[in-house]
């Protein structure tokens, strides 16, 4: 119950808490951030960091800094990057392991969430690595799914750049465009659980179909 709270706390003052992260490391925030969209992306057992949100409150935090820590362009080149490397690396490792990963055997893979990709993947096929970078949990799996299926390398790069170049770039100069919007910027909690809650809606309707269709 105290872990779902810090989560809300976190959510609700995301702009809050970047800004003091940006006070704390300074440049080293790049690093961080980094990481936290790498490990989004690229490690199936990260499913739950934040990404359209933090995003989002990037590209907001970036268009009002005062202090000049973060760059708007830089952010955006940097953070594609790792989002690009994370599912390359994602992909990887599913090559790597094949498909004994929908066997059970492998503990640390939720078979619940490979299923439910590989169900996204068989409806949109290739297409879901550009999909799924705005669907939180398939967006993390997705590389994996694919690198499981031997997809084609560069038929896999291809979307891969794609799409961690439109997710990025949608939500960094979105939220740096829109963010500090005033009525924005005075519910940006709100906005922030918007952001998670639209994102979570296709996994939504994936858990429903199969209800209605019994």
């Amino acid at each position: 119950m105290e872990l779902l709270a810090h989560f809300f706390d976190f959510v609700l003052h995301l702009d809050r808490h970047l800004t003091e992260l940006v006070a704390e490391y300074h440049i080293w925030v790049y690093a961080i951030l980094f990481a936290i969209i790498f490990c989004e992306t690229g490690l199936v057992v990260t499913p739950f960091l934040p990404g359209d949100s933090l995003l989002f409150a990037l590209g907001a935090l970036a268009a009002v800094d005062q202090t000049g820590t973060l760059d708007a362009t830089w952010l955006w080149l940097l953070l594609m990057a790792a989002a690009i490397l994370g599912n390359e690396t994602n992909f990887r490792i599913g090559r790597l392991i094949g498909p004994r990963a929908f066997s059970g055997t492998v503990p640390w893979l939720k078979q619940e969430y490979l299923l439910r990709t590989q169900a996204f993947y068989e409806k949109h096929g290739g297409k879901t690595i550009v999909l799924s970078r705005f669907v939180p949990i398939i967006r993390t799996f997705a590389p994996f799914v694919a690198g499981v299926g031997e997809m084609q390398r560069r038929r896999f790069a291809l979307y891969n750049v794609v799409g961690g170049f439109a997710w990025v770039t949608i939500f960094i100069w979105g939220g740096y465009l829109f963010g500090n919007v005033p009525i924005i910027k005075d519910n940006f909690g709100i906005v922030t659980i918007g952001i998670i809650v639209l994102s979570m809606v296709p996994i939504a309707i994936g858990f429903l179909r199969p209800a209605r269709t019994a």
